[in-house]
């Protein structure tokens, strides 16, 4: 067993977040002494191990408890899908830096934007996600996902930040506006169409998605102009209300 001060050297995690995961449920210690001491056991810091590699993949707290906490969550298969995305990451950044070295061979004019997009580590980590979170939406994911070739798979993207890109422009209405009301139920339809069965609990589900998740609310603001994910996320509440 080992205290928080231990685990804390030993891992490089600050103990403040050690008492922060404990507080909310994600990484509880094995035993709280008399004292008041936190005492970790190895499979603590198992999940621990887990906890550190989702974060490094840029997972939401909220997310990766929900994952760790599934009774069907399998270590090993998410060991697998973790070095996916590492392996998908590690692909964007080495096209990354070949970019930047073509930038600096021929000069800053060079507009090209393909080494910026991560649609496929987006798609593989929303698998993962799914997989262990919502898992009739994740079936249902795979089964329509499956239907459809890679390049389908882009186009279906590019026309879902479309929508977010439609949306965006009507920015300077009200939430409640008929037009951006209509635009939100193109969007739910859009996604059941496309992805999963997308009720207005799933809808809002999402929206608190788009603007708590980094990732989405930068790709969403991207593709309407900043402010578009806050923007949708008032007008979901409106329509799911």
């Amino acid at each position: 067993m080992r205290t928080v001060n231990e685990v804390s050297k030993f891992t490089g995690i600050s103990v403040r977040t050690l008492h922060h995961y404990d507080a909310i449920g994600l990484l509880k210690p094995t035993e709280v002494t008399e004292a008041g001491y936190r005492l970790y056991d190895d499979t603590a810091l198992s999940r621990l191990q887990n906890i550190l590699m989702f974060r490094e993949l840029q997972f939401p707290l909220k997310e990766i408890k929900k994952i760790l906490d599934n009774p069907t969550f399998d270590p090993m298969e998410a060991l697998e899908q973790q070095i996916q995305l590492l392996e998908l990451q590690k692909k964007h950044i080495e096209e990354l830096i070949s970019y930047a070295r073509e930038i600096q061979c021929k000069g800053v004019n060079k507009m090209e934007f393909q080494a910026f997009r991560k649609s496929e580590i987006e798609q593989y980590a929303a698998e993962v996600k799914n997989r262990w979170g919502e898992t009739q939406a994740y079936k249902e994911y795979n089964e329509k996902i499956k239907q459809k070739s890679d390049h389908e798979q882009e186009e279906t993207a590019k026309q879902l930040l479309n929508l977010f890109a439609e949306i965006g422009t009507l920015r300077q209405l009200p939430p409640a506006d008929k037009t951006v009301q209509e635009k939100i139920y193109a969007l739910q339809t859009f996604i059941t169409d496309n992805y999963y069965h997308c009720n207005h609990e799933m809808l809002s589900e999402l929206s608190q998605m788009y603007v708590n998740d980094e990732r989405m609310r930068r790709n969403i603001d991207q593709a309407g102009g900043d402010g578009t994910a806050e923007f949708v996320k008032k007008a979901i509440f409106v329509y799911c209300s």
